[in-house]
């Protein structure tokens, strides 16, 4: 594995590859990696010769009395993990390499679709996401690109990102990576103390009250929201922020839940703010681990 720090650097060693004829996978992370990044290595590879991994924590999308300064890091490890799930090249830049000039004058939004879920809580931050990412495209110019399912909302604007501003890259996006219990895999999971690691379990349980009323035959959204939203509310500790029924697509709420529509929860566990989400499927799910059909679908398809 090559570890590269400068983006002038970059540019001439996948150069090279390109000239063999060779396809270029990339993953952005901000790091400390987890089993959830490394599974995002693997669909790299099983669609790109070459695998790019980004560590870099972006400033821009923390806002204020945000977790910047405390945010997780341990890059020697990460290189390490990265290493040995076959990644080729590690970039590893600083702020003053992504953001030479200083605060950045030019920032991607997405009116509408950035403004609810997370964002309605964290505001700033998907703009900052989405320049950062739009930053690493032209960087790294990869073939396909991988994110989580777990960021639903930030999958969803960078797959229209790419559309709208025709960025020459297939998105593709990886399921939800989960603990055997059921709680999704998350940086932030290290800041939980045990019996907070045990509350936080609500989250998966109740996307699978959602997806079990789903199976059960109930497709009015509230009644599906509603379901999650109990689960939730019947553990101490848990701290909802928002539970909602969305298009995978649009963001939007349909009237009525279909295959392919996911079950979106943040809230917070003590002082860590968790996320998750669930896309419905036909089955009896008891914890979910799997895309529905329109999400798995989408993989690979540039939009």
């Amino acid at each position: 594995m090559i570890r590269i720090e400068t983006s002038a650097e970059l540019r001439e060693v996948l150069g090279r590859f390109r000239a063999d004829g060779r396809t270029i996978g990339f993953v952005p992370t901000m790091g400390y990696l987890h089993e959830g990044h490394l599974a995002l290595c693997d669909a790299a590879n099983a669609a790109a010769d070459v695998v790019v991994m980004s560590i870099f924590v972006n400033p821009l999308q923390f806002g204020e009395g945000e977790d910047l300064d405390r945010y997780p890091r341990d890059l020697e490890r990460d290189a390490s993990l990265a290493a040995g799930r076959d990644v080729d090249i590690l970039f590893t830049p600083d702020a003053g390499e992504i953001y030479p000039h200083g605060p950045v004058a030019v920032r991607v939004r997405a009116p509408g679709l950035e403004d609810r879920l997370c964002g309605a809580f964290r505001p700033g931050h998907f703009e900052g996401v989405l320049t950062v990412v739009a930053k690493l495209f032209n960087i790294v110019r990869p073939d396909v690109a991988v994110f989580g399912q777990k960021d639903l909302q930030q999958a969803a604007l960078i797959r229209r990102m790419a559309q709208d501003l025709n960025f020459p890259v297939a998105i593709e996006i990886a399921p939800v990576v989960r603990e055997p219990d059921g709680l999704a895999l998350s940086s932030r999971n290290v800041y939980l103390s045990p019996a907070e690691r045990a509350s936080a379990l609500a989250l998966s349980r109740a996307l699978a009250a959602a997806q079990a009323a789903f199976a059960a035959g109930q497709v009015e959204a509230g009644a599906v929201v509603a379901a999650a939203r109990a689960t939730l509310d019947a553990v101490p500790g848990v701290e909802v922020q928002y539970v909602e029924l969305v298009d995978t697509q649009t963001l939007d709420t349909p009237a009525q839940a279909r295959v392919g529509d996911a079950v979106a929860v943040a809230a917070f566990v003590g002082a860590t703010r968790l996320i998750d989400n669930h896309v419905l499927d036909h089955s009896d799910n008891q914890v979910p681990w799997h895309d529905g059909d329109r999400a798995a679908g989408q993989s690979r398809e540039p939009s």
